[in-house]
């Protein structure tokens, strides 16, 4: 309890210096949400200065973050400049779209970065290890962006098997049939995330791997006559899951904002897109909502790694 005290201690500490930083750095940059108001000669300048007075901005710099620290101790993120809603109505309506992406690349980045990682390093300096390198390379140096569009114009334009943008078809679809439009629609994005992300984790997995093989106890599982389908089992994949657990934990903000891209080009109305059309309006609310997030993920996913690997080696100390 006393550890799990401390780590919540720890959370509330960070979250208060990152907001005060972001919440700064934000008020600082050039131009404002109601720059273009201020250009337009029909809106009088006391119709802006009525809006800023709405929205709290007429205060002095730290009485509104001493507002909005308040308000997000009360989960309340304010309102939106450009919608008027909820920020936690904006972020609630599209987050899910933005997990379901993220988590399902997770899920097949690591499936596969392990497998085939521990596949090079098994096969060192064969053919199966120089295939998984030169795949690595590749999707290391593509940018995801590039690889995107080549898609688009091979397999949606040029093809037409799959659609160009957007989450579903024109025409709903019900029951089953849409649940097989979101995949069918997702099936690009989807696999520029997988293949974007899968080339760093499988080499970082073949080098782990590489350093576990050299280790006494496989020297003596191998002199016994062990497969190594049971020493991949029992002796790699165990002293590589620390490792991979820590990586998880630092994975956790992806979820949020590691779409944004993605989200831009496919026309996909997730938290990616919302953070990128928040940044340009300069939505303050929006955009420290979805800051505070993700800095929440960070950390909770820090914590959770150092609980696991405690869970794992209850000696070590955290």
């Amino acid at each position: 309890m006393a550890l799990l005290f401390r780590k919540l201690l720890y959370i509330g500490g960070m979250l208060l210096l990152i907001s005060l930083i972001s919440f700064v750095a934000i008020h600082a940059a050039p131009n404002s949400f109601f720059a273009a108001g201020e250009l337009n000669p029909n809106i009088t300048k006391e119709s802006i200065e009525h809006l800023k007075a709405v929205y709290g901005l007429d205060k002095p710099l730290w009485e509104q973050y001493l507002r909005w620290v308040w308000a997000m101790a009360h989960l309340d993120f304010d309102l939106s400049f450009a919608s008027g809603k909820g920020v936690i109505d904006e972020i609630t309506a599209r987050i899910p779209i933005t997990l379901t992406m993220n988590l399902i690349s997770m899920a097949l980045v690591f499936f596969l970065a392990l497998r085939l990682g521990m596949r090079a390093a098994l096969k060192h300096d064969r053919f199966e290890d120089r295939a998984v390198k030169q795949l690595s390379l590749l999707s290391f140096a593509m940018p995801s962006f590039y690889l995107a569009l080549l898609l688009i114009l091979f397999f949606s334009l040029k093809l037409g098997w799959f659609p160009i943008s957007g989450l579903q078809s024109i025409e709903p679809k019900e029951g089953l049939l849409r649940w097989i439009d979101y995949a069918w629609h997702l099936a690009i994005p989807i696999f520029v995330m997988v293949f974007g992300g899968i080339g760093g984790l499988a080499m970082y997995v073949r080098s782990l791997t590489l350093e576990i093989l050299k280790s006494d106890y496989i020297f003596f599982a191998k002199a016994r006559g062990i497969d190594d389908t049971t020493i991949r089992r029992h002796f790699i994949v165990p002293n590589l899951m620390p490792s991979i657990v820590t990586i998880l934990g630092l994975s956790l903000p992806g979820l949020i904002g590691g779409s944004v891209i993605i989200e831009s080009i496919f026309s996909i109305n997730g938290m990616g897109l919302l953070f990128y059309q928040s940044a340009l309006s300069r939505d303050y609310p929006v955009i420290m909502g979805i800051l505070i997030i993700t800095a929440f993920l960070t950390l909770l996913g820090n914590v959770l790694a150092d609980l696991v690997l405690l869970k794992l080696n209850p000696y070590a100390k955290s």
